[in-house]
């Protein structure tokens, strides 16, 4: 069925694409909202069970409606999909879900997408996918011969089918922190692997204490100021983390050089024998329906103007990063990004701008 032409399509629905609704509809655009999943929640769907944010309910919230909580609770995995599915309920959000978004073209001066549910047309997309369907496991030698499992992040859900195994966790981010912490718990044994020395953040600061620094950080940028925060470190003490530090499960050592076929090898030629490696490495833009356009980079990403494509009109992307908005990749953060960006398209669409 050939679908109308949309003033504005958002592909993604996440809380990117929720936070870039909550500003559309105060708009006089005819938009729609794309979600590959069958249910809100984005990419919270699929984190790990006992995943906590790393920032208390108060400064975790999408523009409208506050995280609920308070300052000194850290909201879980379940807390943000209910509040997620809340904030759709009350804004009344346009999603079509199950839709997957395969690839964008231009014909005719508008974008053509073709998708798991047809084809769709908009004069403005912007793109709010994220980056979880794109992990990144870094190359070891002779990886293909461990005859030990392997698995990302994005693929772990619980602590069980690591019982009583050898596990080394890689990453020294609060993913592999809080993944460490639960696992240590029923393994035989673990061994953290990170790049550098992992940096805690002191147990006295608070959630209040980042949110004013992220403030004045980005209130310096638009300033064309430098500000520099304190350095706090990277790892936020969430209860799982302290209590994994008091039993002493944070020893963290520098990068095995290679695997062997029943583990890895260190660079002292030490072998350890090893079951499972689970690797928190991080992720890369999921961007491959916009490959189509010929715009995404050598680095994987799209070269951008604030969150507007520099190479192509009528383009946005939101959430990304820093790349795409001071902290777009935070559910506080984000806001920020998505009222400018849905501000810009109105005025593209209404008044012909170019950015």
């Amino acid at each position: 069925m050939k679908q109308s032409t949309k003033d504005v399509i958002v592909i993604g629905g996440g809380q990117s694409a929720l936070a870039v609704g909550y500003y559309l509809r105060k708009t006089n655009l005819d938009y729609v909202i794309l979600d590959q999943q069958k249910r809100t929640g984005g990419n919270w769907l699929h984190y790990w069970e006992s995943l906590r944010l790393f920032s208390p309910a108060q400064w975790s919230s999408l523009p409208g409606i506050l995280m609920p909580g308070g300052s000194d609770y850290y909201p879980s995995r379940d807390d943000t999909i209910r509040y997620l599915e809340a904030y759709e309920t009350r804004y009344q959000l346009p999603i079509e879900r199950s839709v997957t978004v395969e690839t964008v073209r231009q014909r005719e001066g508008k974008f053509v997408l073709a998708t798991s549910r047809g084809e769709y047309r908009s004069r403005a997309i912007i793109s709010a996918t994220g980056s979880f369907q794109k992990p990144y496991i870094p190359p070891f030698p002779g990886q293909a011969n461990f005859q030990g499992s392997t698995i990302h992040s994005a693929d772990y859900r619980t602590s069980e089918p690591f019982q009583d195994k050898r596990v080394l966790v890689v990453g020294e981010g609060n993913s592999g922190a809080q993944i460490l912490a639960e696992v240590s718990q029923v393994a035989q044994a673990t061994t953290w692997v990170t790049l550098n020395e992992p940096q805690f953040l002191p147990d006295d600061v608070t959630g209040r204490d980042l949110f004013d620094y992220a403030s004045a950080t980005y209130q310096a940028r638009k300033q064309g100021k430098t500000y520099t925060p304190p350095s706090l470190g990277n790892i936020v003490m969430v209860p799982s983390v302290r209590q994994a530090r008091q039993r002493g499960v944070y020893q963290a050592v520098r990068p095995f050089a290679e695997f062997t076929s029943l583990g890895v090898r260190w660079s002292d030629g030490r072998e350890e024998t090893v079951d499972a490696v689970i690797f928190c490495t991080g992720f890369h833009p999921a961007l491959d329906h916009l490959n189509s356009l010929g715009i995404v980079e050598s680095n994987g990403k799209v070269a951008t103007q604030g969150t507007k494509a520099e190479k192509i009109d009528g383009l946005w992307l939101v959430g990304y990063g820093s790349w795409t908005g001071f902290a777009s990749a935070t559910l506080i953060g984000v806001g920020r990004s998505a009222k400018q960006t849905a501000s810009e398209v109105s005025a593209y669409l209404n008044n012909g701008l170019r950015y």
